[in-house]
């Protein structure tokens, strides 16, 4: 196996064809596979490699180790950046990062992301454009809001587009869900058995890329594919009312007024682990989600940037790697420090100067 760049130490991206079949292997596993901007290039470099290239007929992204496809961008190294004085690292990475994950979304040749273990923010972007085939123990989301991010790389798109107020629900919170739950809400295609994986790439090897035979082997992944039951499904009446509300506030005050004795638990722990979350980052991300439902892919990765350029400097995603990724003291003190202080016109505000 061979990497996209050359480097006395391994490549963060490794690179190989075989069966007319191109792998591209997240090789930072040590970082559960942080996304940071030389994996984020040497990702984009390959797919445009590989587009023109008549020995490529599938792209299959995979990642190294079994504890992690990606827990998402290398924020860490973001808030460091910022930290020193370069106000430009961020959206430099945001920039390309979103214009990875588009590319994949519109990719002429199928591309099939391998996941196992965690899958979590960036990682969840490279997996929304392929056929996402998942192990029964992976854990999927969007967890940005608990470090006072909003969640990103397409997911004004993604989440705004799930059934019911799954979108709000996941987005607001920021939850991680079993593999179950997240095939019974869209967000990946196939769950397999933990030891699964090896199976797929071999009967990947079998295809030799042709775009008939993959379509067979697609269906068949399908009909091979486990369908374990989700807990999701039965929260669903509960989640589509309380998270339908109007704003953060009704939200919550909704969640406080359940009495039914089979989702009383359910609304006392979703608020407990609201309580835990950034209120303007919850409040922003109802907005995006919002916007984003009315809104094309490229639109959302827009509207998405734009967010951004602002969120070090007025937002609460510096506070949030502070306290949960620097300093771990787990004591965040967000800028607006509870819901009740949420003030709309601030909210509207990050919206504002946009044109889609």
């Amino acid at each position: 196996m061979h990497g996209v760049g050359m480097s006395s130490t391994p490549p963060s991206v490794l690179a190989e064809i075989r069966h007319r079949i191109g792998y591209l292997t997240l090789n930072r596993p040590e970082a559960l596979n942080a996304l940071n901007l030389d994996m984020v290039r040497l990702l984009q470099a390959q797919l445009d490699l590989w587009l023109a290239s008549t020995d490529v007929r599938v792209v299959v992204i995979r990642a190294a180790g079994n504890r992690a496809f990606s827990v998402g961008g290398d924020v860490r190294v973001l808030y460091e950046s910022y930290q020193a004085g370069d106000t430009e690292a961020a959206e430099t990475f945001f920039t390309e990062e979103y214009a990875l994950d588009l590319l994949i979304h519109h990719y002429p040749k199928p591309i099939i992301a391998l996941v196992d273990g965690y899958v979590l923010g960036g990682g969840m972007g490279l997996a929304q454009g392929a056929l996402t085939i998942a192990t029964r123990r992976s854990r999927l989301g969007m967890p940005e809001t608990a470090i006072g991010f909003f969640p990103d790389v397409g997911a004004s798109y993604f989440l705004s587009r799930l059934p019911g107020a799954l979108g709000a629900y996941l987005g607001v919170t920021g939850l991680q869900l079993s593999a179950a739950d997240a095939r019974y809400a869209g967000l990946l295609d196939i769950v397999v058995e933990d030891d699964g994986v090896a199976a797929v790439e071999l009967a990947l090897a079998g295809l030799n890329g042709a775009d008939q035979v993959f379509s067979m082997f697609e269906r068949q992944l399908r009909e091979m594919g486990l369908a374990p039951e989700s807990e999701l499904e039965q929260l669903r009446p509960a989640i589509d009312r309380h998270f339908a509300a109007a704003n953060l506030r009704d939200i919550r005050d909704s969640l406080r007024s359940e009495q039914h004795p089979a989702w009383r638990g359910w609304a006392e722990q979703t608020l407990a682990l609201m309580e835990t979350r950034s209120p303007l980052a919850m409040a922003v991300t109802l907005e995006l989600l919002a916007c984003g439902e009315q809104l094309s892919l490229e639109e959302c990765f827009a509207l998405e940037l734009h967010l951004d350029k602002q969120w070090f400097e007025h937002g609460d995603i510096a506070e949030g790697v502070r306290a949960l990724l620097v300093d771990k003291d787990k004591q965040p003190r967000w800028k607006v420090a509870s819901i009740d202080q949420l003030d709309e016109d601030r909210i509207k505000g990050f919206f504002e100067g946009f044109d889609s």
